[in-house]
């Protein structure tokens, strides 16, 4: 938990994350994502619970264990007079990178993967928001940290240049590096290992795309379609169902969708339960919500619980 004043930030976050994971922490603008971070790398103090990573508090870190961590924060923090390339040697220079080939050649690698090879001797105060968000992400990773924290990265950056940094994090990944990401866009929470949901400080969840899915509407979602419009009587038959976890929906004349178990076991049952009753199906396929739905299903369940 962390406070400010009387008034909490943060009120009872807890999870575990293993290495070699992307971890996405996602929730509104003043959810506490931030914070949450901030006492992960040491920044903040937590007012009561205990933070521990790479084994210890943050605020016991080592010099070395600093070495493995790269954060980059909401906010742009370089020098707006120095130029992007300096921007970045300075930040290779914090971590005692060699200055010459070495230094050099990793500052071209990673200006490339971030898309600002040949803007490198525009000052940083005269390039966009967007090119700022890349110099940012270029000096958390010059260093290659093994835990990686990104506050909102992907912010103010166009999409084909979104989705070729989650491709970049997904190498990273693979590479067996572990990356904590904060993100606004909820559709970001698919390309994650695991997603945290945040909201006013509370975490309401932690799992796995599909598992978000699952519990936002209390199992899977199935959509049947069919030739003919389905008579109320056969509606009531299918919410009978053993396996069937919520009401049925019209979505047509001749479409319906149901909430259910397990869709891979349950769609042969419901495609059992039509022929038994002559109506002719066209087809029965997993319906996937977006993860905006998913978001506003699990922030709802969680006002009206309260």
């Amino acid at each position: 938990e962390k406070k400010f004043g009387e008034e909490y930030a943060v009120k009872g976050v807890t999870f575990d994350l293993n290495g070699g994971k992307i971890f996405g922490f996602i929730g509104p603008s003043g959810s506490g994502k931030t914070t949450t971070i901030r006492m992960l790398t040491g920044f903040y103090r937590p007012t009561d619970g205990e933070v521990t990573v790479f084994d210890r508090p943050p605020t016991e870190f080592t010099t070395d264990m600093r070495r493995r961590i790269g954060y980059m924060p909401q906010l742009f923090v370089f020098y707006p007079n120095l130029s992007l390339w300096e921007n970045l040697n300075f930040a290779a220079s914090i971590y005692g990178m060699p200055f010459f080939g070495r230094r050099n050649k990793k500052l071209r690698e990673i200006l490339e993967i971030v898309e600002l090879t040949g803007h490198t001797n525009k000052l940083a105060r005269e390039v966009s928001g967007g090119m700022q968000r890349r110099l940012s992400l270029a000096a958390t990773l010059i260093h290659d940290p093994t835990l990686i924290f990104l506050d909102e990265p992907t912010a103010g950056v166009d999409p084909v240049l979104r989705r070729k940094f989650w491709g970049h994090f997904h190498e990273l990944r693979d590479q067996g590096r572990t990356i904590f990401i904060t993100t606004q866009y909820v559709t970001e929470a698919a390309y994650c290992d695991l997603v945290g949901v945040i909201n006013q400080g509370k975490l309401l969840v932690v799992d796995t795309p599909k598992g978000l899915r699952y519990s936002a509407f209390g199992g899977d979602v199935i959509d049947v379609h069919t030739k003919e419009h389905v008579e109320f009587h056969l509606k009531h038959s299918l919410e009978q169902l053993p396996f069937v976890r919520g009401g049925i929906t019209r979505t047509s004349e001749t479409s319906i969708r149901m909430i259910v178990d397990e869709a891979s076991t349950d769609i042969p049952l419901v495609i059992e339960w039509a022929k038994q009753r002559d109506v002719e199906i066209e087809s029965v396929e997993e319906y996937l919500p977006g993860f905006d739905d998913v978001f506003v299903e699990l922030i709802g369940k969680e006002n009206g619980h309260a």
